[in-house]
């Protein structure tokens, strides 16, 4: 079968009528195709053009796909064949009332009422003060036990809600129940002014501002054929991989307090605020907010700030690898992280994992390495997949990229600089257009996708964040595992709230 999907490159933009729009149950069979050989899903959603509404996916394989059609009012799931798809549709019939026949796991994803105003496919009452119709599965017998965990932890974390089904201490399956913190995210790009839309972007899951801003700024600079110089792709890569350290470090952190090794716990804490402070010396802002804007970058690299970077991260890295040493060298951390929490290469595929928990399972996939964007293109990411499956592999795939991520900074500061800040970004976007970004932000794969309509107006904003493909992978790890571990598996993820919620 030739495939009728259109091959397209990471933020190219493209005139909508060259998309191939298909009778349903061709681009049903085109999909199943794709994904039957390998593919994986990046983006599928629904969007709404005057009275129709219309499907579209975009695929990877070795290159990026895309098709679309018209959307009927019922079809038969994509789940039902290939789990990838699952949260896609739930999120679509949640946005626009539109039901997946046999979709095996029918739940609401946010708890709002669709844009459509047609009946709610859940049967909510969004009037209610809570309106959820949430069954939880539940595993019958006279020794099961149920535990109940959140939305509101005794932590300064963010709401969701863990449901375990146990027998004794062993977890037989573990439900997230997520959406507590749903602000609308997407609708908010239609309405407000065009130079607040880098703000939003930044701010969809404060950890990942680089790698959202990233997405945004490059769908812009699609839309009004802008090219930032090579500088300001130097200086976002910068960005991007001091954002990966200060998060894998401060993770890094976090297990180690989990299995009461405290000197570590206490080192890569005070080492994330280094590299946080790294950032506020670039920008003014330790999480990078304000740096990535469309059409290059609003501070330079000059060479005072140049020689302070590669004096501090000369200082840091000895420190660095001295306390990965004492984690990974400690056979009591060891025996905490192995073997714990495994998800099989197979069901990671299955489920679509991405980044560091892809990589953990054995899946290579790095969009740095696939599909590169600002300057790494010029570098040499290795592949950091591992064999393990475990608390330990995910734990490795984070000790491996500090030092990659360090080894690329510094080889991007050993000479000078040179950028023309942006001071005024364009916003004139294309009419009728189409264009999807992919970068490889610290949790893994964030894309966004924007649709213009014939009045150069954004017609749809798609946010997806690594988060949407792992939380699944989270549960499957807690398959069989005493439930005192979950805090040591979920530190291991580490997946965002406000990322998946939108």
């Amino acid at each position: 079968m030739t495939n009728a999907f259109l091959e397209i490159s990471n933020g190219e933009k493209i005139s909508r009528e060259k998309i191939p729009h298909l009778p349903f149950n061709a681009f049903y069979d085109n999909v199943l195709s794709i994904v039957e050989e390998g593919g994986k899903v990046v983006q599928y959603f629904a969007y709404q053009e005057k009275d129709s509404i219309k499907l579209m996916a975009v695929l990877r394989t070795n290159k990026l796909l895309v098709a679309g059609c018209d959307a009927p009012e019922f079809y038969p799931s994509f789940t039902q064949k290939h789990e990838l798809f699952h949260l896609f549709e739930r999120e679509i019939a949640e946005q626009f009332g539109i039901r997946p026949e046999g979709h095996p796991w029918l739940k609401m994803v946010r708890y709002h009422p669709n844009c459509r105003n047609v009946e709610d496919v859940f049967g909510n009452d969004y009037k209610e003060d809570i309106p959820g119709r949430y069954e939880y599965y539940q595993v019958e017998g006279d020794e099961i036990h149920e535990v109940a965990v959140g939305p509101v932890h005794a932590g300064v974390i963010e709401p969701g809600h863990f449901r375990f089904n146990c027998i004794g201490e062993r977890v037989l399956h573990l439900e997230i129940q997520l959406g507590y913190q749903h602000r609308g995210v997407e609708n908010l790009f239609y309405n407000v002014q065009a130079k607040r839309l880098p703000i939003l972007a930044e701010n969809i899951a404060g950890d990942t501002t680089i790698g959202h801003g990233l997405c945004m700024a490059q769908a812009v600079e699609a839309m009004t054929r802008v090219q930032p110089d090579t500088g300001a792709k130097i200086i976002r890569t910068i960005a991007l991989e001091l954002e990966r350290i200060a998060n894998h470090i401060g993770d890094l952190g976090a297990l180690s307090g989990d299995v009461a090794f405290l000197p570590p716990a206490n080192y890569f804490g005070r080492m994330r605020g280094d590299f946080l402070n790294l950032s506020l010396l670039i920008c003014g802002n330790r999480f990078g907010k304000g740096l990535v804007r469309p059409g290059g970058v609003c501070f330079s690299l000059s060479d005072d700030i140049r020689k302070t970077l590669n004096e501090r991260i000369r200082e840091l890295k000895p420190q660095v690898e001295h306390v990965l040493d004492l984690l990974f060298s400690a056979a009591t951390v060891r025996g905490r992280f192995e073997d714990c929490g495994i998800v099989s290469c197979h069901d990671a595929g299955q489920l679509g994992l991405v980044g560091p928990a892809g990589r953990a399972s054995g899946i290579p996939y790095d969009v740095r390495r696939s599909f590169p964007t600002e300057y790494y293109g010029q570098l040499d990411i290795p592949e950091n997949k591992k064999k393990q499956c475990d608390v330990y592999a995910r734990a490795k795939v984070r000790y491996d990229e500090i030092l990659q991520s360090i080894h690329i900074i510094q080889s991007l500061i050993n000479v000078p600089v040179d950028t023309r800040c942006v001071n005024d970004s364009n916003y004139n976007l294309a009419p009728s257009s189409f264009v999807a970004t992919v970068n490889e932000a610290w949790r893994g794969e964030v894309s966004h996708v924007m649709l213009t309509d014939d009045n150069a107006k954004i017609l749809r904003y798609k946010v997806k964040d690594p988060s949407f493909h792992n939380w699944n992978g989270l549960a499957m790890a807690l398959r069989n595992t005493g439930i005192s571990d979950f805090p040591l598996n979920n530190k291991s993820f580490n997946l965002s709230y406000c990322g998946f919620d939108l």
